[in-house]
């Protein structure tokens, strides 16, 4: 029995890290948030208030034309795009290291690594704004295939622990901001849709005396900043002149908005650092498909503070129901199907061979103890899957 429940959970532990990833914590100002949960928030009442946006799951965007890829959403699914978190992180110095932590990625997928920030209109609130398909967003950082090692941003970030820093640019004006942090993986970018966003969007309050607010034609809109002509999106990564050492990744997106030396980051292989700091966070420790034990304090705008419960995540897809279409269906072409049900499918399947020996097992050491000892049948006989289970009687 013992073994069974061990493959079973070994079977889950496997989906986990077949599956894709998001922004489990953000260190800022000094300050561990824990990020949101998509597999545990939901389910507490009332759920844990965060600082991040609310994500449907671990899965991707590839169709850059929906409201899903300025901070994630699911919208074949129901799920339109993201909604305010309740809490923003303060203060968040201008010029200090933001440290994000993301859950596990797998080595075999390649990426670049995109941070963008948009400053709150005066007399709204973080904790309420909707951007919309304005133009607000101004990119800080930049992360893709560093030429002097052949070395991508995805190969760093797992070598750090799965974290990724980058630096609040040092002249940017005091206010509340989005910063909208991305990965696009590109398994599957050999054509439009294919490239996989994963974004997370994290609202802070800036502090400090910088004077720069952002504007003009080096500001971008999600969706508008992306589309299936945009260079970098289709990406052949598998194919031998891509994979030569000297050739150049073109980071989608515009150019850096700080050239002074303000944005920066640990594993910048292009970027307008002159510094590069890296801070850990040092009390986060996340795991999939074990424990993910993020406890941390999350501050709220009045000061006061919350801690929110540790969690257990197990769920890897966004949903058991989807039928997959257009615009996520390449995106699991890796696990051997046209759509991204395939790996649900092929979980499920495995999942059921695994039961089934279980059922097998358990049904042969009944008989075997009934022809032992043969007794009249318990009153106390349960069903668990179909199997005839007998409690051990009093005494």
């Amino acid at each position: 029995m013992k073994s069974i429940i061990a493959s079973l959970g070994a079977l889950a532990a496997a989906t986990q890290v077949a599956a894709h990833g998001y922004v489990a914590s953000a260190l800022i100002g000094g300050t561990n948030y824990t990020g949101y949960l998509p597999y545990t928030d939901p389910y507490y009442s009332p759920p844990p208030e965060r600082i991040i946006r609310a994500i449907p799951g671990n899965g991707p965007v590839t169709d850059m034309s929906l409201i899903d890829i300025q901070c994630n959403g699911w919208s074949d699914g129901g799920v339109i795009g993201s909604s305010p978190a309740p809490l923003y992180a303060t203060p968040a110095p201008a010029g200090s290291t933001v440290t994000l932590q993301w859950t596990d990625w797998p080595d075999t997928h390649m990426y670049p690594i995109i941070t963008y920030m948009a400053k709150v209109p005066s007399g709204s609130s973080v904790t309420s704004w909707l951007p919309g398909t304005s133009a607000v967003w101004f990119k800080i950082d930049e992360a893709g295939l560093d030429l002097s090692t052949n070395t991508w941003a995805a190969i760093k970030l797992i070598a750090d622990g799965n974290r990724y820093s980058f630096t609040i640019p040092a002249s940017l004006a005091p206010g509340q901001y989005i910063i909208r942090h991305e990965i696009i993986a590109l398994h599957s970018s050999y054509t439009y849709p294919g490239a996989q966003s994963y974004p997370s969007c994290i609202q802070i309050e800036v502090t400090g005396s910088g004077s720069v607010t952002p504007s003009g034609s080096n500001l971008v809109a999600f969706p508008g900043a992306y589309d299936g002509t945009t260079p970098g999106l289709v990406w052949p990564l598998w194919n031998p002149n891509n994979l030569q050492s000297g050739v150049a990744y073109p980071i989608p997106g515009p150019s850096l908005y700080f050239s002074g030396g303000s944005a920066t980051s640990t594993t910048t292989a292009r970027t307008s650092s002159t510094t590069t700091t890296t801070t850990k966070a040092s009390s986060t420790t996340t795991t999939r498909g074990s424990t993910t034990t993020t406890t941390t304090t999350t501050t709220k705008a009045s000061s006061t503070t919350t801690t929110p419960r540790t969690s257990t995540t197990t769920t890897t897809t966004k949903t058991s129901t989807t039928t997959g279409s257009s615009s996520v269906a390449s995106a699991y072409a890796q696990c051997g199907g046209s759509g991204w049900t395939v790996c649900f499918w092929i979980y499920l399947h495995l999942q059921q061979r695994l039961l089934l020996a279980m059922r097998s097992k358990l049904n042969a050491q009944y008989l075997g103890n009934a022809k032992r000892s043969p007794r009249p049948a318990p009153d106390k006989a349960h069903r668990l899957s179909g199997i005839l289970v007998d409690r051990k009687p009093a005494g």
